[in-house]
């Protein structure tokens, strides 16, 4: 089938090719496949026939993105020839409602052009455990985007799990642990000398700015000196808007001192004792979070953990809901940019 045969039978989609003659097979223009034998996360989409501009499919294919995304939680679109930061925010853009800027920050991250950054600027050598992106905010994205410039020589995947299998591993005890106690609790202690300043979470030098954000948000504030420590609760288990599935959606085992590297936990609680770490979390009603507990967390995100290497060009599109993210050590230069979206207020 020549060109001009493809655009009368196929509409609006023939301007996704190029003006040279090419065959259609079956009028196909994406293919659809599962990266890895038997695991449904993430789901590959990749071009059928070459020239198919990514973008311009995405416009007309929202409804259909939207249905993948809902049910495998995340979709890796590979060999599109996407290029450059600026087309991705367009993809970004052309597969949501609205971009969202990074508020109520916790990670280290550039600013490379508008609503994108880098995806985290932690050492190379750093293990990110998964989390869902700003789960402990009262608005948070229900959209993430990755995108790679450049792939790591070794490691540095994106390592990724459906938080609805992990909630599945989790015992009736150890949720009603948390049901009787309120949720989860997050304490951050904002310092100078460890972590991120408030200055650079709340992204403002005025105090009083500070006090009205976390008044809108549910948190409680404490000024000591020019130094801050808040505190906020939140549920442990969100039902997602669109697809009414109930996820394991919070930072309470991310955010837990036992969490990190033993020799990063051991000197932190050695040179600051529990109540001025950067972050720690509790129940809901402040009484510590038993260390089992936090062993079977852990334990129900490790057996959900599914990695990929990533290659030039790709986008990773998670439902921040329905999947959480985290990062592999790696070598080599990393050049991974992240994207936000659809800002949703929990209720």
């Amino acid at each position: 089938m020549k060109l001009t045969e493809a655009k009368n039978a196929m509409g609006k989609n023939a301007k996704l090719f190029s003006r040279k003659p090419l065959t259609i097979p079956s009028g196909q223009l994406i293919k659809t496949t599962s990266l890895q034998p038997g695991q449904d996360l993430p789901l590959l989409i990749q071009p059928a026939v070459a020239e198919v501009d990514l973008l311009l499919w995405a416009q007309s294919n929202r409804d259909f993105i939207h249905a993948k995304l809902y049910r495998h939680g995340g979709l890796l679109f590979r060999d599109f020839n996407v290029r450059d930061v600026s087309a991705f925010e367009q993809f970004v853009r052309d597969t949501s409602n609205e971009m969202l800027a990074y508020r109520e920050r916790s990670s280290p991250r550039s600013q490379v052009s508008g609503n994108i950054y880098t995806s985290t600027d932690y050492p190379a050598g750093k293990r990110i455990f998964l989390h869902n992106e700003n789960s402990y905010q009262h608005v948070f994205p229900l959209k993430i985007f990755f995108f790679c410039v450049i792939p790591p020589a070794q490691g540095g995947q994106t390592s990724i799990a459906d938080c609805r299998r992990v909630l599945g591993h989790l015992s009736d005890e150890t949720r009603a642990r948390f049901d009787a106690r309120g949720g989860w609790m997050l304490v951050r202690n904002f310092r100078d000398d460890l972590g991120l300043p408030w200055q650079t979470v709340f992204q403002t030098e005025n105090k009083s700015d500070v006090e009205r954000y976390c008044t809108g948000a549910g948190i409680t504030w404490e000024w000591r000196g020019n130094l801050l420590r808040t505190r906020q609760v939140r549920p442990v288990v969100a039902r997602h808007p669109h697809t009414g599935d109930e996820v394991w959606f919070n930072h309470a085992t991310f955010f837990h001192l036992s969490t990190l590297e033993p020799a990063v936990r051991d000197a932190l609680a050695a040179e600051y004792g529990e109540e001025d770490l950067p972050n720690q979390t509790y129940y809901g009603d402040g009484s510590p979070i038993e260390p089992s507990v936090l062993d079977e967390l852990r334990d129900a995100y490790r057996q959900e953990t599914v990695i990929f290497d990533w290659q030039q060009g790709d986008i990773l599109m998670l439902d921040n809901m329905l999947v959480a993210h985290g990062r592999e050590t790696f070598t080599g230069a990393r050049s991974i940019v992240v994207g936000m979206a659809d800002p949703h207020t929990r209720t």
